[in-house]
């Protein structure tokens, strides 16, 4: 996972002889400091560093007693900025002191041509400097420091913009487009975009201020359940504050829960039973599959070609499974498992079932294909298993709000004529692999380094366009390799920290990589289960169960946490998944069982 760092010859050269500059030209006499907090002394105040990266130290400084020091880490370059107010069609000097390899200090929004200098290394304080000129239209400027993926941490100290400064009675437009996204019971998510010139925003709930925040995301905790709140949101700077914005209502759901396709126990175990194919594990009967299972995944149906979008179903021929039954007493036992408050769902793709809907023909074939195998057996919904090379984005597609890839869109089209089609009952759940969610916090699209894998967080468009009609999403915490959680650390498969920090990802929310502004609202945790294989033949990175129940422990009721820490506790959290029921039988139900026993209260 180590990035290749982009620096040849030619470019080094290139950016030594552009940006690098030994010596600025000296301040104009009506010149004023426009920096907030330039040497750190109030710590960090007035500037917002990425993924946590930066902190006020007392070593080294090059004056006074505190100094930044930011550390690079994974999908992270540390980049520490600070918006300011200055004038159009005006003349700025940015510059600054630095310690540390490949360390830059740069302006952008300037209107015209954005600078950064920077130093190769600077083993001792080093002094940066440039200058640019304001766009005809511009009233505010970003200005940063940032190190390079994969370095140690660098030092800033003595960060100053000299120029003219900005009208001090302009406050921050009001803000708009404010959104209410995933509620739980007691927390609603909010979300609205940056308003140039604000350093901070306060969120309104009914007519008090509830946070002030520097981000442009806030989750309202300790609500009612079923109740409707309004929200407002208002952007501030030192010259004052903004009108609220328009006011979006949201509701709370029941404490019951909320989630699409209902009818969950509170805490679920869901698993994918061998229908169609034979494998180490033996084959299960519908009817042998025990009560423990409250959503049982078909697995699998497969398309009859990688772009046709038809899919097709039928049950392990008998020259493979001997024991297998007849169709007719296969659907009589899944109304059996129904009228016993299970949910039976067709699961499409799989490792060897690759689908990739390029054309909008694949997308219909699609949604005609899978109904009539929901139709025919009388399911209650979908399972998403898309794996490998079914999700692959094309380069420039790095937006996960708004996709344009056709196997993306057109995945997310036929889900929602599906959900459409069948209505509130329909269960909808997916297992990606940590690498098409989590890994979108390190990379996402082809990404701005050059060579990464175009499929790294490829799932995020598809999970966040469906959240709302989303009942579960299982991600599969196996076969992965190690995986960087919001702790920037990397967690490795088969013990409870792997899974508790890739499962506080998802209740918490993180920043996608190569989309600084662009945060993965937090799923709601009765959407949420874990996925794990179910014995050590089943995949790599088999838990053993009192790693099971440490993970629970932690995510329910921040016991047991280990070294990693949640950023929350999530009592509802709705379970468990594992690949498979068949492997769980082979291992002679050590999975499910651990799960029946376990205290959720």
């Amino acid at each position: 996972m180590d990035r290749t760092r982009p620096f040849t010859l030619a470019l080094a050269g290139l950016l030594a002889a552009g940006g690098l500059v030994a010596l600025t030209p000296a301040a104009h006499a009506a010149d004023t400091e426009l920096a907030r907090n330039g040497g750190f002394e109030s710590g960090l105040d007035g500037w917002s560093c990425t993924a946590g990266s930066g902190a006020a130290v007392t070593s080294p400084v090059r004056s006074g007693t505190k100094a930044l020091q930011a550390t690079p880490a994974g999908g992270d370059n540390a980049r520490c900025s600070q918006t300011v107010a200055v004038r159009p069609d005006s003349t700025y000097t940015l510059s600054g002191w630095v310690r540390g390899g490949y360390v830059y200090l740069g302006a952008s929004g300037t209107g015209t041509t954005d600078v950064s200098t920077w130093t190769q290394s600077a083993p001792d304080w080093q002094r940066l400097g440039t200058t640019f000129t304001t766009g005809s239209g511009t009233t505010s400027v970003t200005i940063y420091t940032h190190g390079w993926y994969g370095t140690g941490a660098y030092q800033a100290d003595d960060l100053s913009l000299l120029g003219p400064g900005g009208d001090p009675g302009r406050p921050p437009a009001t803000p708009t487009g404010l959104t209410a996204g995933s509620a739980t019971a007691t927390t609603i998510g909010l979300s609205w975009p940056a308003v140039p010139g604000a350093t901070s925003y306060r969120v309104q709930q009914g007519s008090a201020v509830v946070a002030t925040v520097t981000g442009t995301s806030y989750t309202a905790t300790g609500l009612t359940p079923g109740t409707a709140y309004t929200f407002r949101v208002t952007a501030a700077n030192d010259a004052g504050e903004s009108a609220p914005s328009a006011p979006v209502t949201a509701s709370t759901t029941s404490s019951g829960g909320g989630n699409p396709g209902g009818q969950l126990p509170a805490h679920a175990l869901v698993g994918y039973l061998h229908s169609s194919f034979a494998n180490g594990s033996g084959y299960t009967r519908m009817a042998d599959v025990p009560d423990s299972w409250d959503v049982i995944d078909l697995a699998f149906g497969e398309p009859t070609s990688v772009t046709s979008g038809d899919i097709r179903f039928s049950l392990c021929p008998a020259t493979e499974c001997p024991n297998v039954e007849s169709p007719a007493e296969f659907k009589a036992a899944i109304k059996a498992k129904q009228a016993a408050g299970k949910k039976v769902l067709i699961s499409i793709g799989g490792q060897n079932g690759q689908v990739q809907l390029t054309t909008a023909a694949a997308r219909d074939t699609f949604v005609s294909s899978v109904s009539k195998i929901i139709d025919e057996y009388g399911l209650d919904g979908l399972d998403i298993d898309f794996e490998g090379h079914s999700l692959s984005l094309q380069t420039g597609d790095t937006d996960f709000r708004n996709p344009t890839t056709p196997v993306v869109v057109n995945l997310i089209q036929a889900v929602k004529t599906l959900k459409a089609k069948y209505g509130s009952g329909f269960v909808l759940t997916m297992a990606p692999e940590t690498f098409f969610v989590q890994l979108g916090y390190q990379y996402y699209g082809s990404g701005p380094w050059g060579g990464q894998d175009p499929r790294a967080g490829a799932y995020l468009p598809v999970i966040h366009a469906l959240r709302d009609d989303l009942t579960l999403l299982h991600v599969q915490d196996y076969n992965s390799g190690s995986i960087m959680g919001l702790d920037n650390q990397y967690h490795s498969m088969g013990g409870a920290d792997f899974h508790i920090a890739m499962t506080d990802m998802l209740l918490t929310g993180f920043p996608v990589a190569g989309n600084a502004d662009r945060f993965f609202p937090p799923l709601r945790p009765d959407q949420v289960a874990i996925g794990l294989p179910a014995s050590t033949q089943a995949g790599n990175g088999h838990t053993a169960p009192a790693e099971v129940t440490k993970t629970l422990n932690c995510l329910t009721k921040k016991t047991d946490c280990g070294t990693y820490q949640t950023h929350g506790t999530w009592p509802a959290l709705r379970g468990l998944m594992t690949w498979s029921i068949n492997w769980d039988r082979y291992n002679q139900w050590a999975f499910s069982r651990n799960f029946d026993a376990y205290p959720w209260s």
